[in-house]
């Protein structure tokens, strides 16, 4: 059953998310041979247009208004619900972002539609589309699947593999105009407390401190081997209790969850709690120096030693191998 499916393109520093193409990939599947109609919602986003349908949008409408320069749910809910009105989708696809899963359940409510959150995997089964969805704090899986006209789902960054980028692809750009009105929040001014550099939660290697790290400055070695393997420095929730860094960099169930290709946890004893946010990475590795530490219990390769003494060693290491590649 062929059907047209919309998908929210996330901006961030003038470039679309990556989570935004991986939408874009779940969208295709949920179409089932149908139409993927890419939304750019912002003040000045339709330059962006292009990337959309290179990495697989059949077209792209731009709502661009003053109101939506910086993100407001009552901004960008009137955004995509006059897109909605206008094309009727059998399906809208959104990452399951901090943005995404703030629009998300509002845009449902306001369309009287269920909703599919957090999504790890599309198929399409028997004219049926089937997500998987983490329950239980990752400890299992459930496939889940839309009975409304409406398929409305959120998916997890980082884990549907985008499509290839395409340059030669070619899809019409239009222009919707929307009257953005009786905004009750105003954005004046976004002060980042999140360090540059890659995206916690899109990064595809992630060096993650504990307590074990002992200070802020403990944190320095983690950067150091983050910037060399391309990945981000995340955090437990005792480290950043602790100060010794940014609640912006906290990972698990009351932060953010990660599913990178490598994870690197240093001194992290692995509470439940932390494991909720990071169990999924496909390749874990622990650094501790108690051989008893629960993290060791979910890790493919363990390391017991001194995470300053390690960590060091790993990063002189790979430094090696990225000269000789």
């Amino acid at each position: 059953m062929a059907r047209k499916v919309v998908v929210l393109g996330e901006v961030r520093d003038g470039a679309l998310r990556n989570v935004s193409f991986e939408a874009v990939a779940a969208a295709k599947t949920v179409a089932e041979g149908g139409e993927v109609v890419g939304v750019l919602v912002g003040d000045s986003v339709s330059a962006l247009a292009e990337s959309f349908i290179h990495h697989g949008a059949d077209r792209v409408i731009v709502v661009e208004e003053a109101n939506l320069k910086q993100y407001t749910p009552d901004g960008f809910s009137q955004a995509l619900l006059a897109v909605v009105e206008q094309e009727q989708p059998e399906g809208i696809v959104l990452g399951h972002t901090a943005l995404g899963k703030d629009l998300a359940p509002k845009v449902a409510a306001k369309l009287d539609s269920g909703l599919i959150s957090d999504a790890t995997g599309v198929e399409a089964a028997g004219g049926n589309i089937l997500f998987t969805r983490p329950i239980y704090s990752g400890k299992a899986f459930e496939k889940k699947m839309a009975t409304d006209k409406l398929i409305f789902a959120t998916i997890r960054p980082n884990n549907i593999a985008p499509l290839e980028k395409d340059e030669s692809r070619g899809g019409d750009v239009s222009s919707l105009a929307v009257q953005i009105k009786d905004l009750r929040t105003i954005i004046k001014e976004v002060v980042r407390k999140a360090s540059q550099g890659v995206d916690l939660s899109e990064a595809k290697v992630v060096v993650s401190g504990g307590r074990g790290v002992k200070s802020k400055e403990g944190f320095e070695p983690l950067q150091e081997l983050a910037n060399v393997l391309g990945g981000a420095v995340g955090a437990s929730r005792g480290a950043c209790d602790a100060d010794y860094c940014d609640y912006s960099l906290q990972i698990g169930q009351t932060g953010k969850v990660v599913t990178p290709d490598l994870y690197i946890a240093c001194g992290i004893s692995g509470a439940i709690q932390h494991l909720a946010g990071m169990s999924n990475s496909k390749v874990i590795v622990a650094i501790n120096k108690d051989p008893e530490a629960n993290i060791f219990k979910v890790a493919d390769y363990g390391i017991v030693g001194d995470l300053f003494e390690v960590v060091p060693m790993l990063t002189e290491e790979f430094k090696k191998l990225k000269v000789h590649s």
